[in-house]
């Protein structure tokens, strides 16, 4: 198609949703570009291996400019760059967030999208094989499954957690979120269950849906103030112009679907015009809000062989080809524990990952033995970085800052994540099995100690959001996801969050994009407070 009724930019998580919704009407033309290729590769479909994508094709590879709170440290962003875009990297852990997360999103602006609004969404998403139940549903596409070969360790951490007082809780998804649990994942048959695999492999063969992969778009095109399309560059640096004759619809992600509408002049007028590129909506808030979940790791030796550590052996690497079971079918966190810091907060400011496993550099870092990490995860961070331009060159990568730890109060909930991390290493079953401490290591003694070891060792968990806000007039979306400015340009993916959600955000990004179909369907009663845009 030289040109469709809607113009899908990427193959992610919101945009294999709305390919598939979009579609259900044969009268729907849609074409969806994706930059990167196809989703075949094991390291795509292997669990345990989603690490082994980093720094790959597979990765569109960003990093921050040095971050001043963290030693000047630049910090590791990975982002899918194939069908499934992040849903075909990340660890598939299925975590909604809490009622008060979407209730916030209300409160800050965003009209329609308090928690009785989006909860529909996602159990419309979700085929749970627990079951139907009052919190969970059946006959979604997004297959939802308990881990299928737990390592021992993991049970140790949760009877471990139990006993310094943290309760177990059978669905943190549920109406309570506080408490230990093993995860539940985006999983099939012990395999990885992506977007693509829920929702663009059943679309494939609808007539009215075009998907071109290795396709880089260089801007969208404008007529005026309406958006009429995008210009597709490649390699030779040849353009083509791919016409929307309804609307464009960006689903890039928090770090693309920002840089594309500076890309078209949609942004801050001060820094385009600084690049040369023609003013067409000054918008401040592009860019801005960005937000992620830092977090940290503390390791240990574990005198039990009970880790995923051999997992890439020939035996297990058999199992999961012949059983689909075994150690290879981990998500690397097999355990959370939601906590809060302190009294008084309103939720759980801190959300454990552990794994039966040495995960230090975000995998890179390897270990020849046994051991066990407790990933203390601030997800209420208070802390917000931007997004803007290095050049006006489509195929650069952008300037990112995060300003991690810029806040005292991100920095001394760390601070206690790792402490309790401690106790909880130090408490039966899994005490008996604690071999030596590798990180923060014997010589992090005091809070000041570990306060240097927080800002020396803190990463990111690949979260970014929140960097297109949706909401109220200084937004730069309307609640119906509307570019303010502009006709026929949405932005419908994880930059659209007024707020990051207190947990993993690939769940949550589904459930936006379907309630986005259903918006550009007219299936949702526009709400009072949503401006034109």
């Amino acid at each position: 198609m030289a040109s469709a009724d809607y113009v899908i930019v990427g193959a992610g998580s919101a945009g294999c949703v709305l390919a598939n919704r979009l579609t259900e009407d044969p009268a729907v033309r849609v074409v969806l570009v994706e930059a990167g290729g196809r989703d075949r590769h094991p390291n795509i479909k292997i669990p345990a291996a989603f690490a082994n994508q980093f720094h790959t094709k597979f990765d569109w590879d960003f990093a921050t400019e040095p971050e001043p709170h963290c030693h000047d440290r630049s910090l590791f962003i990975p982002r899918g760059k194939s069908l499934g875009g992040s849903s075909s990297m990340n660890a598939m852990l299925y975590v909604r967030g809490r009622p008060l997360d979407y209730d916030l999103w209300e409160r800050e602006g965003a009209a329609g999208w308090s928690w009785d609004d989006v909860r529909p969404y996602f159990l419309k998403a979700e085929h749970n094989e627990r079951g139907a139940s009052e919190h969970h549903a059946v006959g979604g596409p997004l297959n939802v499954a308990d881990e299928r070969s737990p390592r021992p360790l993991t049970r140790r951490f949760l009877e471990a957690a139990e006993r310094v007082g943290i309760p177990r809780v059978a669905d943190y998804n549920g109406p309570e979120q506080d408490g230990a649990s093993l995860v539940q994942v985006t999983q099939r048959n012990g395999r990885r269950w992506s977007a693509a695999d829920a929702y663009l492999r059943p679309a494939l063969s609808r007539p009215n849906l075009e998907v071109r992969t290795g396709a880089h778009v260089a801007r969208v095109e404008l007529d005026g103030d309406r958006a009429v399309g995008v210009v597709l560059r490649d390699r030779r640096g040849r353009e083509e112009l791919l016409r929307a004759d309804r609307e464009v619809l960006l689903s890039a992600g928090a770090i693309g679907s920002p840089q594309l509408l500076m890309l078209s002049g949609i942004g801050p007028a001060d820094h385009l015009q600084g690049l040369d590129i023609e003013v067409a909506v000054d918008s401040p808030g592009v860019g801005a809000n960005l937000q992620d979940h830092p977090y940290v790791v503390c390791v240990w030796e574990s005198t039990a062989p009970e880790s995923l550590y051999g997992a890439d052996k020939p035996r297990p690497t058999l199992e999961w080809l012949l059983r689909r079971s075994g150690p290879l079918t981990s998500t690397i966190a097999e355990a959370f524990a939601f906590v809060r810091s302190r009294p008084g907060l309103p939720a759980a400011d801190l959300q454990y990952h552990f794994a039966p496993a040495y995960f230090v550099d975000n995998g890179a870092e390897e270990y020849d033995g046994h051991a066990f990490t407790m990933g203390p995860t601030l997800i209420s961070p208070k802390s917000r970085g931007e997004i803007r331009l290095a050049s006006s060159d489509p195929t650069a990568k952008p300037r990112i800052r995060t300003n991690t730890l810029a806040e005292p109060e991100d920095l001394a909930a760390l601070v206690t994540g790792v402490e309790l991390a401690r106790e909880i290493a130090a408490t039966e079953p899994i005490a008996s099995v604690r071999g030596r401490e590798i990180y923060p290591g014997a010589d992090v003694r005091d809070d000041a100690d570990v306060e240097e070891f927080v800002r020396r060792r803190v990463d990111l968990l690949y979260h970014p959001s929140g960097t297109c806000r949706m909401g109220g007039e200084d937004a730069v979306l309307d609640p119906e996801l509307r570019v303010r400015g502009l006709e026929g340009l949405r932005v419908i993916d994880a930059s659209v969050f007024p707020v990051i959600p207190g947990g993993n955000t690939n769940a949550p990004t589904i459930m936006v994009a379907e309630r986005a179909a259903d918006l550009l369907k007219g299936r949702v009663p526009a709400p009072a407070a949503s401006a034109g845009a």
